[in-house]
């Protein structure tokens, strides 16, 4: 990348990007003026552009990917999908536990939409950059998607096997997002390394399980400026 005096940054994915949140008071999702792109952007020497959106999927994101992130012209873009790809309909499973059911984006196509967007960014002589999925608290996610409902637990417990699986399934999407970033050389951002090493890492996450809060936030924010610090510190303010 050449040296400037101003760079464009893109942060493309889903509600973890957009700075969703759970607000346990009100009840309700909300954004965060704390998110991990408005702290990144205050250090970044440029510009900022979130392309977040609540419950996109890669499939979703590539469809967008001109208007979303190539008309921004930007050099850098972090890519973040994968929580709502590996996402299934649970209201069906708690309904029909005994039928197959398939997960919003099979795992291969998420592969494949994945490379297809970091070929589209090199071809531009864009930087890509993927960042790893905080992982998710499996009893507190199995507990939201189940709604307190005895039977919908129990449905779903039986299609599931143990609540575990959660986590398991999960993470298969990240160790995809690992795969990816080393089959392509792609720089890889670890912020689930830094949610997993830390005492417990459910108090980085909202009651849904699954969303960081504000804690887990500035969380992935450290990773990525000392990411930044570390392989490209021309981007960050002095």
């Amino acid at each position: 990348m050449n040296i400037k005096d101003s760079y464009n940054l893109v942060f493309f994915g889903d509600s973890i990007t957009k700075g969703v949140v759970f607000d346990s008071e009100k009840y309700k999702y909300s954004t965060i003026k704390d998110s991990f792109t408005n702290i990144v952007a205050s250090s970044i020497k440029g510009t900022v552009y979130n392309a977040g959106k609540f419950g996109s999927t890669v499939i979703r994101g590539v469809s967008k990917m001109y208007n979303d992130v190539m008309k921004k012209t930007p050099d850098i873009v972090v890519i973040e999908f994968g929580g709502n790809d590996c996402d299934f309909k649970w209201e069906d499973i708690a309904q029909s536990p005994e039928t197959e059911h398939q997960p919003n984006t099979d795992i291969g196509i998420f592969s494949e939409t994945l490379l297809e967007m970091i070929d589209t960014l090199n071809e531009a002589n864009i930087m890509p950059a993927l960042m790893t999925l905080p992982p998710l608290d499996p009893k507190r996610y199995f507990k939201w998607v189940t709604k307190g409902d005895p039977i919908a637990e129990k449905n779903v417990l039986r299609w599931l096997g143990s609540e575990e699986e959660i986590y398991y399934w999960h993470n298969y999407y990240n160790e995809m997002v690992v795969d990816v970033a080393n089959k392509t050389k792609t720089n890889l951002i670890d912020v689930r390394s830094a949610f997993l090493n830390y005492p417990d890492y459910s108090q980085l996450l909202c009651t849904d399980g699954i969303h960081p809060n504000a804690k887990g936030h500035s969380v992935i924010a450290k990773v990525f400026l000392n990411y930044f610090q570390d392989n490209c510190n021309f981007i960050l303010q002095k």
